[in-house]
């Protein structure tokens, strides 16, 4: 050692200096990438160990070669590989800046363990609470937000916990404030956005009273399925519709936005199936009770998720929360998408807006804000996009169209990452994505990505179409329900379990799951333009839900019959003018009231009373003489059934 320091010592120190400089900056870029490189699992594991290997060589052979070069004096060779390392040290800098951004991304997307949850106090704009004010509060125990940390916020503003009313249901619990027949009531931050849609008047003249965060542990745990995504896999797309940029995994969301959708690597083959937000389902973490399935969403992504497997009898591998808010700076990011933007269906809205498509901005502001497009095949901007992402009421089929342009812009979406050209802009992407995505994968589920969108890309290269997509359509039906008993009426829709049956069908067998059925018969008519099969349209096969029908004013009868055909046992009440079920407008012997309510749906009910006007306690003629023949048809009935029950007769 003693004897190569001094030899050293007589070497040309400008060349000493640049070899040892660049022998530095080489070695540290080095470890970076060793470091980087090794994290990238599941992505070109033979070239990244070759890679490793070839640079980890010629660091040792430029270490001893400019060492031995230094001493003999062979200036130029030294000069040649030094240069060589120069370039190699510039090269792997750039690849660590790259992998560098690749795996920060994906640490932010799934490090979310500790989160801020809040509860608030939301009354009335006009309410003053005092500590003997009713208030009302979710009976859920796992309800963070609207049980846990609000029975924190009653003990820190000394509340009485004995005032507060407990409730099944957000909605029901909203009304009642509405109405007044409580103060307050606790619920998350973004109450406004998750309730926007439904029919309550006077939400937005609520004010937050009083508020409790807390820092703690991601309560909204989800199951991490342990399939690569280099397996058929399923992946549910929720969206946060917000006009504030940024994703908190925590917070409960309005989930208008639900996406099923399944993909087989093997056959690179996608199918979606948007689930319309009123679609009325059971919630599987508030006791099975039916309710639209966008208002899961409120209770947070694992009820979201239980529920839409209990709807579909499938599995969910993943799931991937998008604020939309985000989607214009995805699209931005990714220079436009390209888009064939469907035409306007009503001539109001035609007129109004000379034939074109318009909606608010991201900011959800009107007038000279508004964004406007032609119908037709275009490249969106991110505003653009998001827009007809939102619109719904220029078009007959309403939310049902807003699912189908929602498909449209996550397909466009889809395509246009595929690019290589868009590696240029990979920070901006990056940026986009993990400021506005919240998923369950893991990291290595993440870069396993890496071979199916090779393979994409490929597939891209040789016959320009990168995948393939099967759209589905669930066929429904208009279905009012009542909230709550004494609730606000809604605008609910229902499904056809056989079409929803098919669309299940056409998953599993992308799953491979199921075997996919032989079709052995094909017809055509050269005269028509061929269209392709959209898998559960047409299909409106299978048992409707039922809702109370409204019997004010209706006869005895009428309730009878309706309540024998639904197995559902019917009291009858007379009642006079001094009854609270009176009513004055309905003719005597008529139907006044009813314990249930028009429009609650009847799965749990079990028995109806109605309440007939009559003063005197006699119900009138006419409804009489019915009541006989009723009475009549009766012991015939009975009759007739004695006699078949004559032992031996048959």
């Amino acid at each position: 050692m003693k004897v190569l320091i001094k030899k050293l010592k007589r070497v040309n120190k400008i060349f000493l200096i640049i070899y040892f400089i660049t022998m530095f900056l080489y070695a540290v870029s080095y470890g970076l990438l060793f470091k980087n490189i090794i994290l990238l699992t599941n992505v070109e594991s033979v070239v990244r160990s070759i890679a490793l290997v070839v640079l980890g060589v010629w660091l040792v052979f430029y270490f001893f070669s400019g060492l031995i070069n230094l001493i003999l004096k062979k200036h130029i060779k030294l000069a040649i590989i030094t240069a060589i390392s120069v370039i190699l040290t510039v090269g792997i800098l750039v690849i660590n800046y790259y992998i560098g951004l690749v795996n920060t991304s994906i640490d932010n997307l799934v490090d979310d363990k500790y989160v801020t949850y809040t509860s608030n106090l939301v009354t009335l704009n006009d309410t003053i609470i005092t500590s003997d004010s009713k208030l009302g509060m979710i009976n859920n125990s796992k309800d963070i937000e609207g049980n846990v940390l609000a029975l924190k916020l009653v003990e820190k503003e000394k509340l009485k916990e004995d005032n507060i009313t407990y409730y099944a249901s957000y909605y029901e619990m909203i009304y009642d404030l509405l109405e007044k027949k409580i103060d307050g009531i606790f619920l998350t931050t973004n109450y406004l956005t998750i309730f926007s849609n439904e029919e309550f008047e006077g939400l937005d003249k609520t004010k937050i009273y009083y508020s409790y965060s807390e820092k703690m542990e991601n309560q909204d745990t989800t199951i991490i399925s342990n399939k690569s995504l280099t397996e058929p896999f399923t992946l549910l797309l929720m969206g946060v519709d917000s006009e504030k940029d940024g994703l908190n995994a925590s917070t409960s969301f309005n989930g208008d936005t639900l996406m099923l959708i399944t993909f087989n690597p093997n056959t690179l083959n996608a199918t979606m199936f948007s689930i319309p937000r009123d679609t009325y389902v059971p919630i599987a973490c508030n006791s099975n009770r039916y309710a639209k399935i966008n208002s899961s969403a409120a209770y947070g992504t694992n009820c979201v998720i239980k529920t839409i497997e209990q709807l579909t009898d499938i599995k969910i591998d993943y799931y991937v929360k998008i604020n939309f808010k985000g989607v214009v700076d995805l699209v931005d990011a990714l220079g436009g998408v390209e888009v064939d933007v469907e035409a306007p269906d009503y001539k109001v809205y035609i007129n109004a807006h000379k034939g074109k498509i318009c909606e608010q901005d991201s900011l959800r502001q009107f007038g000279e804000h508004l964004i406007c497009m032609d119908p037709g095949l275009q490249t969106l901007n991110g505003e653009q996009a998001l827009a007809y992402a939102r619109c719904r009421h220029a078009y007959l089929m309403s939310d049902i169209a807003r699912n189908k342009h929602q498909q449209q812009i996550i397909e466009a979406l889809a395509k246009k990452a595929a690019n290589k050209s868009n590696i240029g802009k990979l920070q901006t992407i990056l940026d986009a994505i993990t400021n506005n995505i919240d998923t369950n994968m893991t990291r290595n589920q993440m870069l396993s990505a890496y071979d199916v969108l090779k393979s994409m890309i490929a597939k891209t290269l040789d016959d320009g179409e990168f995948l393939t997509i099967e759209k589905t359509y669930l066929e429904y039906y208009n279905l009012p329900v009542r909230l709550s008993n004494n609730g606000y009426m809604t605008e609910a829709i229902g499904y056809f379990p056989g079409s929803l049956e098919a669309i299940v069908n056409l998953m599993k067998v992308n799953l491979e799951l199921e075997k996919r059925e032989l079709i052995k018969t094909f017809s055509f008519d050269s005269n028509e333009a061929y269209i392709s099969k959209v898998t559960g349209e047409g299909i409106t096969t299978g048992e409707r839900l039922i809702t109370m029908p409204n019997f004010v004013g209706k006869s005895i009868t009428d309730a009878k019959t309706w309540a024998e055909e639904h197995n559902i046992e019917l009291n009858m009440e007379f009642v006079d003018q001094d009854s609270p079920y009176f009513n004055p407008n309905i003719l005597m012997g008529m139907i006044a009231n009813q314990s249930v309510n028009n429009g609650v749906l009847i799965n749990n009910v079990q028995e109806l009373t109605i309440y007939i006007n009559n003063s005197s306690g006699v119900i009138d003629n006419e409804n009489d003489e019915n009541q006989d023949d009723n009475d009549f048809n009766q012991e015939e009935n009975e009759e007739e059934d004695n006699i078949f029950n004559i032992p031996g007769l048959f």
